[in-house]
Parts: C-alpha cells; structure tokens; sequence
C-alpha cells in the first residue's frame, strides 16, 4: 500500500469516527436521557445544564481528540523526523500541548463541576482540573506520536521486502505489531475518558504479554522442540515466567498508584492473559509458521529439479548448430546468386542470435534494439516487394548515443502494423518513425486497416503484443513514459515517448 493510500484511509477513518460521534451527541441531545454526568450533579445539590455541562464539554472533547490527531499525524509528524524541521515541529508541539490542555482544563470545570465539592478551596480545585486537563494533553500528544512512530517502522520493514526473511528484522517487525495492538487498545481508552489506573494496567499487561509472545516464539518453543517435549512442558515454563513478571509488574503499578490494590488488580489480569491467551497463541503461530515454511522448502525443491530440467531441455538445442547451418544456407544462396534469399537468411540468422542472447538481458543497448527492428522490417519489405500497392517507409535515426532499453518494447508495434496493415489484394501504407533526442525516444508507427473476412480466426483478436507490451511500459517506466494509440476505421496511430537511460 502507498503512503498516500494510507494517508487517505486514516483521514477518513477518523473523520468518520468524528462525524459519527458528533451525530450521536446532536440526536441524544433531542431525547434528553439522563446520563451518569446529571446524577452526579443533582447528587451534589448543583445545578446542571444538558449544554453547559455535558453536550459542549464532550464536543470540545472529541474535536480536540480530531483536531490533534490530524495536526500530529498529517504535518507535524512526517516533519519531525527532518533535521531541518525538527526545532519548528517540537516547538508546534509544546504550543499544542499548551493549548490543548488549558482547553480540556476548562471543559473539566463544567463536565466534573461535581468534584469542587471535594476541595477544601476553589484554587486547590482548579489545580486538580488543570493538572488532570494537561496530564490528558501530555497522554494524547504521546500516544498519537507513538502511533506515527509505529507506523512509519512498519511502512519502512513493508518496504524492505528483501528483510522479512531475517529473523532479527521479522522479530523487530512483531514487536512492531505488538506496540501498534497497544496503542489501539490504548487510544480507545483515552476515547472513553477511561480512567488512568486502567491505562496502566493495560499497558503493563500488554507490554508483558508482546515480551512472552515474541520470547516464545524466537528461543522458548524452539528450545523445547528440539529437545522433543511437548506442549505441556512449554506451558509450565511460560507459567513460571509468568510469575516471575508478577514481581516487576507489582512495583511499576506502584508507582503510579499509592493504593496496594492497583496492584492486585494488575496481576489478577496478568496472569490470565499470558496463560490463557500468550501461551496458546505462540504456541499456535510456531506451529502455523513451520508448516509454511515446510511448504515453501517442498515448493523450492520442485522448482529447483523444474530449473534443471529446463537447463538439460535447453541444452539440447545448440544454438551454434542453427547459427552454422544458416550460414551454410548463406554460402549457398551466394554460390547460386540468390542474393535476395542469402539477405534474408543473414538477417534472420541476426535476428535469432538477437532472441537467444540478448532479448533475455534486462537492458540493452538501444543501437542492437533498432538492428532487430531493421532486419524485421526488413525482412517484411523483402515478402511485400513484389507488390507495388504496398508503401512501407521508415525515418530510423542511428542511434549513437549509447542509450539503454528494455529489449523486445518497440517490435510488437511494428509487428501489429505488419499483421493488419498489409495486404497483398489491396493498397497498403506502413509508416514507422523513430528518434531520439537526449534521453526521450520518440516513436510512432502509422498503418493501414483491412477488415478480415468473417472466416478469418484472426478477425476477433487484439495486436500482437499489445497488451503486454503496454503492461510492461507502465512496469518498467513508471510515469516515465507516454503511450497514446488511435484507431479509425481505416488507420491506425501510436505514437510512444520514451525516457531512456544512459549506458552506465
């Protein structure tokens, strides 16, 4: 997938989510339902306004959520990672955060106006707002950076298909995938207005739960096959892992909470998730990934005894012998001054030596390329010569610039034009032009039509080649090259530009 792809589905993605959210809040606003926001206001004998403390606050919140989403993943991220960028970008953050949490400051003042009731004083309940509002600020602007981080490590090993075989760079990319089913998970309780002690605790589980997946797959479950156990033994070694984390897990969860029971509450989802659903999920992906793996060993060594045979098939076929009985023909046409016929063989015998070297090549030299269509051309007016209603001219500039070309572009044109632009009953025209100028080609082929006869198998079918050839133009030359045809009922036009490279 392209980057601009993606970018198009991520702005629509979270444009849809916006305008869903923002209906949802206009159509529950007609039918007026009590929701927990009122219950704790009327609980704390406030007064409390469906517009003032709940639709407003929560429009605010979800186009903040949108707004900065856009900002961070759209301009200030892909610039971030530009040296000649990176100050403005960090700056534009610090003046987002600044403005980001002084906004959700205040909406908390009107959404959780219950909560001044709790403070001794109005400014110590400012401070709590303030000091939650930019806490969401700094939360938000982590997370979506996260996420752009992540997303830019699995564009980069996507595009370096050629690493995904290495177990250090597939190990780096699950990880990746890992840190990305986090953020999600994590972005979606940000969304909920969920509370912070339930972000940890899922960051905590999943990190964990990433650690063991990946440690089982790379060295656990390898180490256990190999020594010929089975499933059960895996299992009591992650459950002994498991444990083990429990330690680490504890004193991090304290760390963000005083109460003891965060960190019960950490745990009692732990262990769970590793043995539940990390332990058999590893254990499942292994086993998948070797029977793959065991297939594309089988397939490698069906296509390697295919390549063989095809070599021993080859190389039954001397191309030498060809070459030397044509040029015993050749001697023998000039021995009996059949000049015409000793010109065609030589120029066939070119033309063979051309298919068999050089056309398998991934560029030549366009100078060689032009010599086959010259001997094929000529080896056509050679057919057509005793036809005086045939015209075939041709404007070929020699080409001495030592351009390359992909072999076989420009010879199913001529090839076409040949095939329903001659015939022997009635007035036909060929014309082909070829030059160059610097490194663009530019080619054209104008020909005759003549409709077949209804009997004719040939009557239904497209040019030789053509749809291959304009297959692998845009294959080969992507946005490096123009292709225009056009077709009457009695003419037929390409005209082809080209932009070569140097022979290098």
């Amino acid at each position: 997938m392209k980057i601009k792809d993606l970018a198009k589905i991520e702005f629509w993605i979270a444009t849809g989510l916006y305008g869903f959210a923002i209906i949802l809040l206009i159509s529950n606003s007609g039918e007026r339902t009590p929701n927990f926001t009122e219950y704790l206001m009327k609980g704390a004998n406030l007064r409390y306004s469906y517009i003032s403390n709940y639709l407003i606050p929560e429009l605010f919140r979800f186009s903040i959520l949108y707004f900065s989403f856009l900002l961070l993943n759209f301009c200030i991220g892909p610039s971030i990672f530009k040296p000649n960028t990176r100050v403005l970008s960090i700056l534009v953050i610090i003046i987002l955060f600044l403005g980001t949490g002084l906004t959700t400051s205040i909406i908390y003042t009107y959404s959780q106006a219950h909560l001044f009731a709790d403070f001794p004083t109005t400014d110590e309940a400012y401070a709590h707002f303030f000091f939650k509002g930019y806490t969401y600020a700094a939360w938000l602007i982590l997370v979506i950076m996260i996420y752009i981080a992540l997303k830019k490590l699995i564009v980069y090993f996507r595009e370096n298909e050629t690493s995904k075989y290495d177990p250090a760079s597939r190990m780096k990319l699950e990880a990746v995938f890992g840190g990305a089913f986090w953020f999600v998970g994590l972005l979606f309780l940000i969304a909920t207005s969920s509370p912070f002690e339930v972000m940890v605790c899922w960051t905590l589980v999943i990190c964990a739960a990433v650690f063991i997946v990946i440690y089982s797959l790379y060295y656990l479950i390898p180490e256990v096959k190999t020594s010929g156990r089975t499933f059960k033994n895996f299992f009591w070694k992650i459950l002994l892992i498991t444990i083990i984390f429990c330690i680490p897990l504890s004193l991090i969860a304290l760390l963000f909470s005083n109460r003891g029971e965060m960190a019960g509450i950490v745990i009692l989802f732990h262990i769970p998730t590793q043995i539940i659903i990390s332990a058999p999920l590893s254990w499942y992906i292994y086993k998948k990934r070797r029977e793959s793996n065991a297939e594309l060993t089988t397939l490698k060594t069906e296509l390697d005894k295919s390549d063989a045979s095809l070599s021993f098939l080859r190389s039954q076929i001397n191309p030498h012998f060809l070459f030397n009985a044509l040029n015993t023909l050749y001697g023998t046409a000039l021995q009996e001054n059949a000049e015409r016929t000793g010109e065609g063989i030589q120029m066939l015998g070119d033309m063979m030596r051309f298919m068999l070297q050089e056309n398998m090549q991934e560029k030549i030299s366009l100078t060689r390329d032009v010599d086959y269509l010259n001997n094929y051309i000529a080896l056509q007016k050679l057919r057509t010569s005793r036809s005086p209603s045939i015209s075939i001219e041709t404007q070929i500039d020699e080409q001495i610039n030592n351009q390359q070309i992909a072999p076989m572009l420009l010879i199913p044109f001529v090839e076409n034009a040949f095939k329903h632009g001659i015939s022997l009953q009635q007035p036909s025209h060929i014309k082909i032009t070829l030059q160059t100028k610097g490194n663009t080609l530019y080619f054209d082929v104008h020909n005759s039509i003549h409709i077949k006869p209804d009997n004719d198998p040939e009557k239904l079918k497209s040019g030789i080649g053509l749809k291959n050839v304009e297959q692998r133009l845009e294959h080969l030359y992507p946005n490096r090259h123009e292709l225009i045809i056009r077709e009457s009922a009695k003419e037929f036009f390409i005209h082809l530009t080209l932009q070569l490279t140097g022979n290098n």
